[in-house]
Protein backbone atom coordinates (compact mmCIF):
# COMPACT_ATOMS: atom_id res chain seq x y z
CA UNK A 1 0.00 0.00 0.00
CA UNK A 2 1.45 3.40 -1.12
CA UNK A 3 2.61 5.68 1.78
CA UNK A 4 0.38 8.30 2.57
CA UNK A 5 2.19 11.82 1.99
CA UNK A 6 1.83 14.58 4.22
CA UNK A 7 0.38 15.06 7.99
CA UNK A 8 -2.67 12.67 8.85
CA UNK A 9 -5.79 14.31 8.15
CA UNK A 10 -6.41 14.42 12.15
CA UNK A 11 -3.21 15.21 13.53
CA UNK A 12 -3.32 17.33 16.63
CA UNK A 13 -6.60 16.27 17.70
CA UNK A 14 -6.52 14.07 21.24
CA UNK A 15 -9.82 12.01 21.84
CA UNK A 16 -10.66 10.38 25.36
CA UNK A 17 -12.69 7.23 24.61
CA UNK A 18 -14.76 6.12 27.63
CA UNK A 19 -17.34 3.82 25.50
CA UNK A 20 -17.52 -0.02 25.07
CA UNK A 21 -18.88 -2.65 22.65
CA UNK A 22 -19.46 -1.45 19.11
CA UNK A 23 -20.44 2.04 18.48
CA UNK A 24 -17.94 4.24 20.43
CA UNK A 25 -15.11 2.06 19.23
CA UNK A 26 -15.99 2.21 15.40
CA UNK A 27 -16.26 6.00 16.10
CA UNK A 28 -13.02 6.15 17.59
CA UNK A 29 -11.49 4.04 15.69
CA UNK A 30 -12.51 6.03 12.63
CA UNK A 31 -10.55 8.95 14.06
CA UNK A 32 -7.64 6.82 14.66
CA UNK A 33 -7.29 5.93 11.05
CA UNK A 34 -7.21 9.58 10.18
CA UNK A 35 -4.91 10.28 12.52
CA UNK A 36 -6.41 11.49 15.97
CA UNK A 37 -4.89 10.39 19.07
CA UNK A 38 -7.30 8.44 20.63
CA UNK A 39 -6.99 7.55 24.62
CA UNK A 40 -8.99 3.91 25.14
CA UNK A 41 -10.15 4.78 29.07
CA UNK A 42 -10.94 1.67 30.74
CA UNK A 43 -11.41 0.34 34.10
CA UNK A 44 -9.09 -2.23 35.49
CA UNK A 45 -10.33 -5.78 34.80
CA UNK A 46 -12.02 -6.71 32.34
CA UNK A 47 -11.26 -3.61 30.25
CA UNK A 48 -13.66 -2.85 27.64
CA UNK A 49 -16.47 -5.47 27.17
CA UNK A 50 -15.26 -6.03 23.30
CA UNK A 51 -12.37 -7.59 24.20
CA UNK A 52 -14.75 -10.85 25.58
CA UNK A 53 -15.83 -11.05 21.93
CA UNK A 54 -13.89 -13.75 20.78
CA UNK A 55 -13.90 -16.39 17.81
CA UNK A 56 -11.71 -19.24 17.83
CA UNK A 57 -10.21 -17.86 21.35
CA UNK A 58 -9.02 -14.53 20.02
CA UNK A 59 -10.66 -11.07 20.64
CA UNK A 60 -11.20 -10.16 17.14
CA UNK A 61 -13.48 -7.34 17.59
CA UNK A 62 -10.97 -5.59 19.96
CA UNK A 63 -8.26 -6.17 17.41
CA UNK A 64 -10.15 -4.77 14.62
CA UNK A 65 -11.83 -1.59 16.30
CA UNK A 66 -9.16 -0.98 18.96
CA UNK A 67 -6.44 -0.96 16.48
CA UNK A 68 -4.60 2.26 16.30
CA UNK A 69 -5.85 3.43 20.07
CA UNK A 70 -3.89 3.61 23.53
CA UNK A 71 -5.04 2.11 26.53
CA UNK A 72 -5.06 3.81 29.66
CA UNK A 73 -6.65 1.38 32.69
CA UNK A 74 -8.04 3.82 35.22
CA UNK A 75 -10.73 3.05 38.36
CA UNK A 76 -13.43 6.08 37.53
CA UNK A 77 -14.58 5.16 41.22
CA UNK A 78 -11.71 6.31 42.83
CA UNK A 79 -11.82 9.92 43.99
CA UNK A 80 -7.78 10.26 42.34
CA UNK A 81 -8.74 8.33 39.18
CA UNK A 82 -11.57 10.91 38.45
CA UNK A 83 -9.22 13.79 39.17
CA UNK A 84 -6.44 12.37 36.69
CA UNK A 85 -9.66 11.88 34.26
CA UNK A 86 -10.47 15.60 34.61
CA UNK A 87 -6.74 16.39 34.18
CA UNK A 88 -6.44 14.51 31.20
CA UNK A 89 -10.02 16.37 29.32
CA UNK A 90 -8.04 19.34 29.88
CA UNK A 91 -5.50 18.25 27.24
CA UNK A 92 -7.89 16.96 25.13
CA UNK A 93 -10.33 17.78 22.48
CA UNK A 94 -13.09 15.54 22.80
CA UNK A 95 -14.47 12.55 24.96
CA UNK A 96 -16.87 9.36 23.40
CA UNK A 97 -19.00 7.68 26.40
CA UNK A 98 -21.95 5.15 25.93
CA UNK A 99 -23.18 5.17 29.44
CA UNK A 100 -26.63 4.63 29.70
CA UNK A 101 -27.75 8.36 30.27
CA UNK A 102 -27.31 9.82 33.79
CA UNK A 103 -24.64 7.50 34.16
CA UNK A 104 -21.98 10.24 33.33
CA UNK A 105 -23.74 12.58 35.85
CA UNK A 106 -23.94 10.43 38.63
CA UNK A 107 -20.19 10.02 38.50
CA UNK A 108 -19.54 13.48 38.54
CA UNK A 109 -18.52 13.66 35.15
CA UNK A 110 -21.10 14.77 33.57
CA UNK A 111 -20.91 17.82 30.39
CA UNK A 112 -20.95 20.39 33.16
CA UNK A 113 -18.57 19.14 35.18
CA UNK A 114 -16.07 18.34 31.94
CA UNK A 115 -16.80 22.20 30.22
CA UNK A 116 -16.01 23.48 33.54
CA UNK A 117 -12.17 22.05 33.14
CA UNK A 118 -12.20 22.26 29.29
CA UNK A 119 -14.89 24.84 27.87
CA UNK A 120 -13.79 23.73 24.52
CA UNK A 121 -14.63 20.20 24.72
CA UNK A 122 -16.50 18.30 22.76
CA UNK A 123 -18.20 15.13 24.26
CA UNK A 124 -20.17 12.66 22.11
CA UNK A 125 -22.65 10.88 23.37
CA UNK A 126 -24.04 7.42 21.98
CA UNK A 127 -27.25 5.64 23.92
CA UNK A 128 -29.90 3.20 22.41
CA UNK A 129 -32.72 5.78 22.68
CA UNK A 130 -31.41 8.89 23.15
CA UNK A 131 -30.50 11.28 26.23
CA UNK A 132 -33.74 12.92 26.58
CA UNK A 133 -37.91 11.85 26.37
CA UNK A 134 -39.43 8.89 27.64
CA UNK A 135 -37.34 5.64 26.74
CA UNK A 136 -33.84 7.65 27.75
CA UNK A 137 -33.71 5.77 30.70
CA UNK A 138 -33.99 2.32 28.85
CA UNK A 139 -31.07 -0.10 28.21
CA UNK A 140 -30.68 0.29 24.56
CA UNK A 141 -28.98 -2.51 22.91
CA UNK A 142 -28.51 -2.29 18.60
CA UNK A 143 -30.72 -5.82 18.47
CA UNK A 144 -33.39 -3.52 20.24
CA UNK A 145 -33.04 -0.88 17.88
CA UNK A 146 -33.37 -2.77 14.53
CA UNK A 147 -36.20 -4.69 15.37
CA UNK A 148 -37.67 -1.15 16.71
CA UNK A 149 -36.77 0.54 13.55
CA UNK A 150 -38.42 -1.44 10.78
CA UNK A 151 -35.48 -3.23 9.66
CA UNK A 152 -36.48 -6.58 11.03
CA UNK A 153 -39.67 -6.66 10.01
CA UNK A 154 -38.30 -5.88 6.03
CA UNK A 155 -35.32 -8.09 6.49
CA UNK A 156 -36.02 -11.90 5.32
CA UNK A 157 -38.04 -13.82 3.32
CA UNK A 158 -41.52 -13.27 3.55
CA UNK A 159 -42.46 -17.29 4.89
CA UNK A 160 -39.96 -16.95 7.21
CA UNK A 161 -39.93 -14.94 10.60
CA UNK A 162 -37.81 -11.04 10.42
CA UNK A 163 -34.49 -11.51 10.27
CA UNK A 164 -31.78 -9.19 12.55
CA UNK A 165 -28.91 -8.52 10.97
CA UNK A 166 -25.80 -10.52 11.51
CA UNK A 167 -23.58 -7.53 12.43
CA UNK A 168 -23.93 -4.97 14.34
CA UNK A 169 -25.46 -2.65 12.09
CA UNK A 170 -26.78 0.03 14.71
CA UNK A 171 -23.77 0.50 16.27
CA UNK A 172 -21.74 1.12 13.10
CA UNK A 173 -23.55 3.54 11.35
CA UNK A 174 -24.12 5.37 14.69
CA UNK A 175 -20.39 5.17 15.48
CA UNK A 176 -19.75 6.26 11.42
CA UNK A 177 -22.44 9.32 11.85
CA UNK A 178 -20.54 10.16 15.00
CA UNK A 179 -16.99 10.45 13.81
CA UNK A 180 -18.63 12.63 11.22
CA UNK A 181 -20.41 14.67 14.09
CA UNK A 182 -17.45 15.08 16.25
CA UNK A 183 -14.98 16.44 13.66
CA UNK A 184 -18.04 19.18 12.61
CA UNK A 185 -18.46 19.93 16.26
CA UNK A 186 -14.59 20.53 16.79
CA UNK A 187 -13.84 22.34 13.57
CA UNK A 188 -16.27 24.93 15.40
CA UNK A 189 -15.03 24.33 19.20
CA UNK A 190 -11.87 25.76 17.07
CA UNK A 191 -14.23 28.99 15.81
CA UNK A 192 -16.41 29.89 18.71
CA UNK A 193 -14.14 28.45 21.96
CA UNK A 194 -17.59 26.62 23.16
CA UNK A 195 -17.17 22.65 22.53
CA UNK A 196 -20.68 21.05 21.98
CA UNK A 197 -22.56 17.68 23.63
CA UNK A 198 -23.58 15.27 20.83
CA UNK A 199 -26.80 12.92 21.82
CA UNK A 200 -25.98 9.82 19.36
CA UNK A 201 -29.24 7.36 19.51
CA UNK A 202 -28.72 4.08 18.03
CA UNK A 203 -32.65 4.52 16.82
CA UNK A 204 -31.68 7.28 14.93
CA UNK A 205 -28.87 6.23 13.02
CA UNK A 206 -30.22 2.95 11.84
CA UNK A 207 -33.40 4.40 11.13
CA UNK A 208 -31.62 7.06 8.99
CA UNK A 209 -30.34 4.18 6.53
CA UNK A 210 -33.45 2.86 5.66
CA UNK A 211 -34.11 5.23 3.11
CA UNK A 212 -37.37 6.84 2.56
CA UNK A 213 -39.06 4.16 4.98
CA UNK A 214 -41.58 6.28 6.79
CA UNK A 215 -42.11 8.78 3.09
CA UNK A 216 -43.46 5.47 1.62
CA UNK A 217 -45.73 4.43 3.92
CA UNK A 218 -47.21 7.91 4.12
CA UNK A 219 -47.88 7.62 0.49
CA UNK A 220 -48.89 3.93 -0.11
CA UNK A 221 -50.21 3.48 3.36
CA UNK A 222 -48.50 -0.12 3.62
CA UNK A 223 -45.31 -1.30 4.82
CA UNK A 224 -42.79 -3.11 2.56
CA UNK A 225 -42.89 -6.91 2.82
CA UNK A 226 -40.15 -9.15 3.70
CA UNK A 227 -38.61 -10.13 -0.55
CA UNK A 228 -35.61 -12.44 0.52
CA UNK A 229 -32.28 -10.48 -1.71
CA UNK A 230 -35.22 -8.87 -4.06
CA UNK A 231 -35.47 -5.00 -3.72
CA UNK A 232 -39.02 -3.07 -3.49
CA UNK A 233 -37.62 -0.70 -6.09
CA UNK A 234 -36.39 -2.83 -8.98
CA UNK A 235 -36.17 -5.89 -10.85
CA UNK A 236 -34.01 -8.23 -11.29
CA UNK A 237 -32.48 -7.79 -8.60
CA UNK A 238 -31.21 -11.88 -6.53
CA UNK A 239 -28.96 -14.02 -5.97
CA UNK A 240 -29.11 -17.00 -8.55
CA UNK A 241 -27.26 -20.49 -7.76
CA UNK A 242 -24.32 -21.62 -10.76
CA UNK A 243 -24.14 -25.12 -11.87
CA UNK A 244 -20.79 -25.48 -9.36
CA UNK A 245 -22.89 -24.85 -6.84
CA UNK A 246 -22.05 -20.96 -6.15
CA UNK A 247 -23.76 -17.67 -6.49
CA UNK A 248 -24.15 -14.78 -8.60
CA UNK A 249 -25.69 -11.59 -7.09
CA UNK A 250 -27.39 -9.59 -10.10
CA UNK A 251 -28.81 -6.02 -10.00
CA UNK A 252 -30.83 -3.68 -13.30
CA UNK A 253 -32.13 -1.25 -12.29
CA UNK A 254 -32.31 1.12 -15.35
CA UNK A 255 -33.65 0.04 -18.83
CA UNK A 256 -30.00 -0.30 -20.53
CA UNK A 257 -28.75 -2.54 -17.95
CA UNK A 258 -31.90 -5.02 -18.22
CA UNK A 259 -31.67 -5.03 -22.11
CA UNK A 260 -28.07 -5.77 -22.08
CA UNK A 261 -28.69 -8.67 -19.12
CA UNK A 262 -31.49 -9.94 -22.19
CA UNK A 263 -29.53 -9.84 -24.75
CA UNK A 264 -26.64 -11.35 -22.28
CA UNK A 265 -28.67 -14.56 -21.38
CA UNK A 266 -29.74 -15.14 -25.31
CA UNK A 267 -33.20 -13.93 -24.46
CA UNK A 268 -33.21 -10.12 -25.84
CA UNK A 269 -36.82 -10.83 -27.10
CA UNK A 270 -37.91 -10.75 -23.24
CA UNK A 271 -37.52 -6.97 -23.68
CA UNK A 272 -40.68 -7.12 -25.68
CA UNK A 273 -42.56 -9.78 -23.39
CA UNK A 274 -45.45 -7.42 -21.48
CA UNK A 275 -44.53 -8.96 -18.42
CA UNK A 276 -40.91 -7.81 -18.61
CA UNK A 277 -41.25 -4.57 -20.85
CA UNK A 278 -41.44 -2.40 -17.96
CA UNK A 279 -39.63 -1.49 -14.61
CA UNK A 280 -43.55 -1.79 -13.58
CA UNK A 281 -44.33 -4.61 -15.36
CA UNK A 282 -40.98 -6.70 -14.05
CA UNK A 283 -41.63 -5.37 -10.60
CA UNK A 284 -45.73 -7.19 -11.24
CA UNK A 285 -44.17 -10.51 -12.26
CA UNK A 286 -40.46 -10.76 -10.47
CA UNK A 287 -41.22 -14.65 -9.89
CA UNK A 288 -41.62 -15.34 -13.48
CA UNK A 289 -38.61 -12.99 -14.30
CA UNK A 290 -36.52 -14.66 -11.54
CA UNK A 291 -37.10 -18.30 -12.65
CA UNK A 292 -36.02 -17.46 -15.68
CA UNK A 293 -32.98 -15.53 -14.86
CA UNK A 294 -32.39 -18.74 -12.83
CA UNK A 295 -32.72 -21.33 -15.41
CA UNK A 296 -30.13 -19.39 -17.73
CA UNK A 297 -27.75 -18.80 -14.89
CA UNK A 298 -27.84 -22.48 -13.46
CA UNK A 299 -26.95 -24.07 -16.80
CA UNK A 300 -23.23 -22.23 -16.01
CA UNK A 301 -20.62 -22.24 -13.59
CA UNK A 302 -19.44 -19.53 -11.71
CA UNK A 303 -16.69 -18.60 -13.72
CA UNK A 304 -18.84 -18.60 -17.05
CA UNK A 305 -21.39 -16.72 -15.86
CA UNK A 306 -18.87 -13.98 -14.65
CA UNK A 307 -17.20 -13.90 -18.22
CA UNK A 308 -20.49 -13.49 -20.27
CA UNK A 309 -21.72 -10.86 -17.80
CA UNK A 310 -18.40 -8.91 -17.96
CA UNK A 311 -18.18 -9.03 -21.22
CA UNK A 312 -21.82 -7.62 -21.63
CA UNK A 313 -21.34 -4.96 -18.94
CA UNK A 314 -24.15 -6.34 -16.78
CA UNK A 315 -23.87 -5.52 -13.52
CA UNK A 316 -23.73 -8.90 -11.79
CA UNK A 317 -20.58 -10.45 -9.15
CA UNK A 318 -19.66 -13.37 -6.75
CA UNK A 319 -20.75 -14.16 -3.51
CA UNK A 320 -18.00 -14.60 -1.66
CA UNK A 321 -17.44 -15.69 1.54
CA UNK A 322 -14.56 -14.87 4.34
CA UNK A 323 -12.37 -17.65 3.16
CA UNK A 324 -12.22 -16.14 -0.41
CA UNK A 325 -11.81 -12.21 0.07
CA UNK A 326 -8.03 -12.09 0.83
CA UNK A 327 -6.90 -13.88 -2.20
CA UNK A 328 -9.47 -12.20 -4.22
CA UNK A 329 -7.74 -9.65 -7.35
CA UNK A 330 -9.80 -6.80 -6.87
CA UNK A 331 -9.62 -6.79 -2.61
CA UNK A 332 -5.61 -7.20 -2.68
CA UNK A 333 -5.14 -4.69 -5.64
CA UNK A 334 -7.36 -2.23 -3.40
CA UNK A 335 -5.30 -3.27 0.05
CA UNK A 336 -8.96 -3.31 1.73
CA UNK A 337 -7.56 -5.84 4.37
CA UNK A 338 -4.61 -4.85 5.72
CA UNK A 339 -1.90 -6.63 8.05
CA UNK A 340 -1.38 -5.49 11.45
CA UNK A 341 1.43 -6.61 13.64
CA UNK A 342 0.11 -8.35 16.65
CA UNK A 343 1.41 -10.20 19.36
CA UNK A 344 -0.68 -13.04 20.02
CA UNK A 345 -1.28 -13.78 16.14
CA UNK A 346 2.01 -12.06 14.64
CA UNK A 347 -0.26 -10.58 11.83
CA UNK A 348 -3.77 -9.50 12.16
CA UNK A 349 -5.84 -8.96 8.96
CA UNK A 350 -8.02 -5.97 9.66
CA UNK A 351 -9.87 -3.74 7.09
CA UNK A 352 -8.02 -0.91 5.73
CA UNK A 353 -9.42 2.51 6.54
CA UNK A 354 -12.00 2.85 3.73
CA UNK A 355 -10.93 6.80 2.79
CA UNK A 356 -8.57 7.17 0.41
CA UNK A 357 -6.52 9.51 -1.59
CA UNK A 358 -5.65 10.74 -4.85
CA UNK A 359 -2.92 8.76 -5.27
CA UNK A 360 -4.98 5.55 -4.21
CA UNK A 361 -3.74 5.10 -0.85
CA UNK A 362 -5.05 5.08 2.69
CA UNK A 363 -3.95 6.43 5.76
CA UNK A 364 -1.52 4.21 7.82
CA UNK A 365 -3.17 2.43 10.53
CA UNK A 366 -1.12 3.80 13.35
CA UNK A 367 -0.56 0.40 15.49
CA UNK A 368 -2.30 -2.85 16.38
CA UNK A 369 -5.15 -2.71 19.37
CA UNK A 370 -3.42 -2.88 22.48
CA UNK A 371 -3.23 -5.00 25.83
CA UNK A 372 -5.16 -3.62 28.68
CA UNK A 373 -3.58 -0.77 30.37
CA UNK A 374 -0.49 -1.17 28.08
CA UNK A 375 0.12 2.69 27.85
CA UNK A 376 -1.11 3.53 31.11
CA UNK A 377 2.28 4.84 32.67
CA UNK A 378 3.19 6.08 29.72
CA UNK A 379 0.52 8.57 29.03
CA UNK A 380 0.07 9.82 32.36
CA UNK A 381 3.70 10.81 32.71
CA UNK A 382 3.73 12.27 29.27
CA UNK A 383 0.54 14.15 29.35
CA UNK A 384 0.58 15.00 32.82
CA UNK A 385 4.06 15.04 33.70
CA UNK A 386 3.68 12.54 36.95
CA UNK A 387 6.82 10.91 38.01
CA UNK A 388 7.94 7.87 38.27
CA UNK A 389 7.22 7.71 42.45
CA UNK A 390 3.69 9.05 41.12
CA UNK A 391 2.97 5.92 38.81
CA UNK A 392 4.25 3.69 41.21
CA UNK A 393 1.76 4.97 44.33
CA UNK A 394 -1.46 5.07 41.71
CA UNK A 395 -0.34 1.43 40.40
CA UNK A 396 -0.43 0.12 44.44
CA UNK A 397 -3.47 2.00 45.33
CA UNK A 398 -5.01 0.16 42.36
CA UNK A 399 -6.09 3.85 40.81
CA UNK A 400 -4.51 2.74 37.41
CA UNK A 401 -3.55 -0.39 36.03
CA UNK A 402 -0.39 -1.64 33.50
CA UNK A 403 0.32 -5.08 32.74
CA UNK A 404 3.29 -6.36 33.73
CA UNK A 405 6.26 -6.42 31.62
CA UNK A 406 7.05 -9.25 29.73
CA UNK A 407 10.49 -11.16 31.00
CA UNK A 408 13.42 -11.46 28.27
CA UNK A 409 13.87 -14.72 26.80
CA UNK A 410 17.31 -16.14 27.89
CA UNK A 411 19.68 -17.13 24.91
CA UNK A 412 19.03 -20.93 26.63
CA UNK A 413 15.13 -20.23 26.75
CA UNK A 414 15.47 -18.99 22.84
CA UNK A 415 17.32 -22.57 21.62
CA UNK A 416 14.74 -24.66 23.66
Amino acid sequence: MAETPGPALLAGMRVLDLSRLVAGNVLSAALADLGAEVIKVEAPGRGDELRGWRAGGVSTHWKAYGRGKQSLCIDLRADRGKALLLDLVAQSHALVENFRPGTLERMGLGPAVLHARNPRLVVARISGWGQTGPWAHKPGFGSLVEALSGFAAMNGFADREPVLPPLPLADSVTGLYGALGLVAAWRQAEQTGRGRVLDLALFDGVLSVLGPLALEHQVTGQAPLRQGSRAPSHAPRNVYRTSDGKWVALSAGMQGAVARLFAALGTPELLDDPRFSTADARMANVEALDALIGDRIGAMSLDENLALFEAADVTAGAVLDASELEDHPYIKARGAIARIPDAELGEAAVHAPPIRFEDGAAPPIAGPAPALGEHSAGLLTRLLGLSDVEIDALLAAGVIHQPSPTPEKTDTETAA
